[in-house]
C-alpha cells in the first residue's frame, strides 16, 4: 500500500459515500510527474543547468538552422510570461550559451541564438535526458507506453475542452 492508497482508503472510510476513484486517478498522475520532474532535475543539475534553461536551450536547438528565435517565439514555444523569459535569457547571456543578435527582418527586435557552447551543451545534455527518459519508462513494454500515451492525451485534450 502506497501513499495514494491510504489517501483513498482514509477518505473511503470516513467519507464512503464519495467516489474517490478520480482522486486516485490524479494523485498517482501528480506523483508520477513530480518523481518525473526530479529525475529530469537530476540530469540538468550534472550539467549546471536547470529545467528552465534547458527549456530555452532545447527550444533553440530544435527550432533548427540557424537556431534562434525572437523573444516573443521563444515565450509562445514555453508558454511562460515575458518577464520569466527575460530572466532566464539573462542568465543565459552571462553563462556564455546563448546571445542577443539584431533580428534582419525586424530592425526594432532581437534574436536570440545559441552560442557555439550553448550547442555544444545542449546537444550533450539532450542524450542524456533522452537516455534517462528511457530508463525511467523502461520497464513498461512498447504497447503499455503507446496505451499511456493515448491516454494521457485524451485526458489533457478533454480538460482543456472543459469549460
Amino acid at each position: 500500500m502506497d501513499h495514494v492508497d491510504k489517501i483513498v482508503a482514509q477518505w473511503t472510510q470516513e467519507r464512503p459515500e464519495l467516489d474517490v476513484g478520480p482522486m486516485e486517478v490524479i494523485g498517482r498522475i501528480v506523483r508520477l510527474a513530480n518523481v518525473l520532474n526530479q529525475e529530469m532535475e537530476r540530469v540538468f543539475e550534472r550539467h549546471d543547468l536547470t529545467a528552465a534553461s534547458f527549456d530555452v536551450l532545447a527550444t533553440l536547438r530544435r527550432s533548427g538552422a540557424p537556431f534562434s528565435l525572437s523573444p516573443g517565439a521563444l515565450i509562445g514555444s514555453t508558454m511562460v510570461t515575458s518577464g520569466t523569459m527575460t530572466n532566464r535569457i539573462d542568465r543565459l547571456v552571462t553563462a556564455g550559451l546563448v546571445e542577443r543578435r539584431g533580428n534582419p527582418k525586424d530592425k526594432r527586435g532581437f534574436l536570440i541564438c545559441l552560442t557555439a557552447a550553448g550547442h555544444a551543451l545542449i546537444d550533450r545534455v539532450v542524450e542524456d535526458h533522452v537516455a534517462r527518459q528511457a530508463e525511467l519508462v523502461g520497464a513498461l513494454s512498447e504497447e503499455e507506453r503507446e496505451v499511456l500515451v493515448k491516454i494521457t492525451r485524451n485526458l489533457t485534450d478533454a480538460i482543456a475542452a472543459l469549460p
